[in-house]
């Protein structure tokens, strides 16, 4: 009869603390090198000098991995709650976790392709990566709204994403990495002006 105890991996050592943060960096530096299509587990054992085991006992696949290693560096953001739909705009966007962060960019010009590739990774990184910001963007625009400073039939759905959208379109299409003063441009010139007017 097995010793082992219920689940049958009760006696394997877990990966925790600060050596699963050591691999978790070791996985963001490999992934910012080479990307993740070209991502290996070996890889990431050998740049964090961790066997391939160690990194299995903790993640089934460099999907589970590479989602931890970027959640490490971007937890759940906070709603900016400034009172006033432009300046939160601008405060989640140019914030330590917003999209004008050098790191930010990097990490999405690394998962670029995946997105589009592999439908497992895709999955992960929108409902745990991108999901969180989304919300917060749909919260700065319910909150207008429920102040009256954004018209209140305004489809929200379409212009959340916007900000994010003319950013990224500036930064891959025409390489002009966003920064406070384009945000704040694109949020006084398009964003704000729009969210306001009303249709005929």
């Amino acid at each position: 009869m097995s010793s082992l105890p219920l689940g049958g991996h009760g006696s394997r050592p877990r990966v925790e603390g600060d050596r699963e943060r050591e691999i978790l960096e070791a996985t963001l530096a490999v992934l910012s090198e080479v990307g993740y299509d070209r991502l290996t587990m070996d890889a990431v054992a050998k740049r964090a000098k961790a066997s391939k085991a160690t990194l299995y006992r903790r993640w089934e696949a460099k999907v589970s991995l590479v989602i931890d290693a970027l959640l490490l560096t971007k937890p759940a953001p906070a709603t900016p709650d400034t009172g006033s739909f432009r300046d939160d705009l601008i405060a989640a966007y140019c914030g330590p976790e917003g999209m004008i962060q050098p790191q930010a960019l990097a990490i999405f010009s690394s998962v670029l392709t995946a997105i589009q590739r592999d439908p497992e990774f895709a999955s992960e990184f929108r409902t745990k990566v991108i999901g969180p910001k989304v919300a917060v963007s749909f919260e700065i625009y319910e909150r207008a709204k429920a102040r009256g400073e954004i018209r209140a039939d305004l489809p929200i759905d379409l212009f959340a994403p916007a900000l994010a959208g003319i950013c990224l379109h500036r930064a891959f299409m025409l390489g002009e990495i966003p920064d406070q003063d384009l945000v704040t441009r694109i949020v006084d010139e398009l964003i704000v002006p729009a969210a306001i007017h009303t249709v005929a």
